[in-house]
């Protein structure tokens, strides 16, 4: 097992933040605070500078790396944080000016998802991510080391102690790639099963704190752990959540994201995320609450793009109107159809609402449909039959069945494809000839 430099709590850290006025979609100030606090670290000062630019060799200009250097041996600090992507160059080049450990803003996101990890699958996630973090930054170690010696017999150049701990980082990666492989494995047979069974999956996507966590307890029941910070929940749940009933929906409350998420950590939960790819309806939380929230749900939007979920419908909840003062509500578009639900998951002011919606998109997908039935179709039959969606059937003397039925499209889609029946077999009832049939 590998040991990775990261905050431990209690640390005296001081943060680190620049403006670079020419240069958009710049790291939020406030956020970084509330990574820090998340984190579990002692802010014990924040410095504040402006630059044009970021300098190549040290991030920061020789003025500010000798006051951050006076401040450091001052205050007693034990890690200096960024609240910016370093490179490892300029880790090590701060270290060395600042004797202390630096950190940038990825390896505290990093840190923090360490923290949270529970499940077995999260913490092989959030190890690949970090090896793959670390295997950029091992020269900051190692540099002064020259070759091995080996003993009588054994002189001769040998490995420099960068590539051995290079190898054993990627024998190490190597494992960790092939046992998520086997999890997704098993994650796709439980997709698999529920498509099966025709239940529909909605997963709750957000920008961290958002309130995924409050709304999916108040909701299944659960018990899932829920703070005032960033990243609370990390290890994806799955509860079944009964609309109607006749209609039950696998809800999935996932990983809150973030302005900048590291691409090693998009990547290591690759396997997670594929719930909310395969999902049949994003409900996208968003703080009410926030000024922000415009840019925050840019940010999950591109989140999704990458994880190759960005066709999948959403509704926006807009969460904490106990907050913002507004009124529960739906909004709906050109088409009357909702697209955006106002709420609060710590009050349940707004569930009606939420499940009204629900309820429309799959509660009231299935259609009236009558089909004809030859004798040597029985086993059409008996598929319907065990699927609960023949309303009525009627026998004729030359041994076709008649038979009238509800339908969900998915349903219909997999018996014209399972049976190799044409779907112009299935006549749509209107609701008179529903009543008459």
């Amino acid at each position: 097992m590998f040991e990775f430099e990261r905050p431990r709590g209690g640390e005296r850290a001081l943060l680190v933040h620049i403006n670079f006025p020419h240069q958009p979609d710049q790291d939020d100030l406030t956020e970084f605070v509330e990574l820090v606090r998340s984190a579990d670290v002692d802010d014990v000062e924040l410095i504040v500078g402006s630059r044009v630019q970021a300098s190549a060799r040290t991030f920061i200009g020789k003025g500010k790396l000798e006051e951050i250097a006076a401040r450091v041996e001052a205050l007693e600090i034990a890690v200096v944080l960024f609240n910016h992507a370093l490179s490892p160059s300029q880790e090590r080049n701060l270290e060395l000016a600042l004797k202390c450990r630096v950190l940038d803003r990825t390896g505290l996101i990093l840190d923090i998802f360490a923290q949270r990890a529970q499940s077995f699958e999260g913490k092989l996630q959030v190890e690949l991510a970090q090896l793959k973090h670390l295997s950029t930054r091992l020269v900051r170690g190692w540099t002064h080391l020259e070759r091995q010696k080996g003993g009588i017999g054994l002189r001769g150049p040998g490995e420099t102690q960068l590539e051995t701990d290079r190898r054993l980082l990627g024998k190490r990666i190597k494992y960790l790639n092939n046992r998520l492989v086997k999890v997704s494995r098993q994650r796709e047979q439980g997709r698999q099963a529920r498509n099966k069974a025709e239940i529909p999956t909605v997963s709750l996507v957000g920008y961290t704190n958002a309130g995924k966590s409050t709304l999916f307890n108040a909701l299944t029941d659960a018990s899932v752990y829920t703070a005032d910070q960033l990243f609370a929940t990390l290890d994806p749940t799955l509860r079944k959540l009964q609309l109607s009933p006749q209609q039950t929906i696998i809800l999935a409350d996932t990983v809150g994201f973030i302005r900048h998420l590291p691409h090693d950590l998009v990547a290591a939960f690759r396997a997670t995320l594929v719930e909310t790819r395969e999902a049949d309806l994003i409900l996208h939380l968003v703080d009410s609450a926030d000024d922000s929230r415009q840019e925050k749900i840019e940010a999950v939007n591109r989140v999704l793009q990458e994880v190759e979920a960005g066709e999948v419908p959403q509704l926006l909840v807009y969460n904490k109107i106990d907050i913002s003062g507004i009124q529960p509500r739906i909004d709906v578009d050109d088409q009357d159809r909702a697209w955006r639900i106002w709420l609060s998951a710590a009050t349940g002011t707004g569930f009606e609402q939420l499940y009204a919606v629900l309820r429309d998109r799959f509660c009231e997908q299935a259609r009236c449909y009558r089909l004809v039935l030859n004798p040597n179709e029985g086993q059409v039959r008996a598929c319907l039959f065990e699927n609960g969606s023949i309303d009525a059937e009627k026998y004729e003397n030359n041994g076709d069945i008649h038979l009238k039925l509800s339908l969900t499209p998915a349903l219909l889609k997999r018996l014209t494809r399972k049976f190799d029946i044409s779907s112009d077999r299935f006549e749509i009832l209107t609701d008179a000839l529903a009543g008459a049939a």
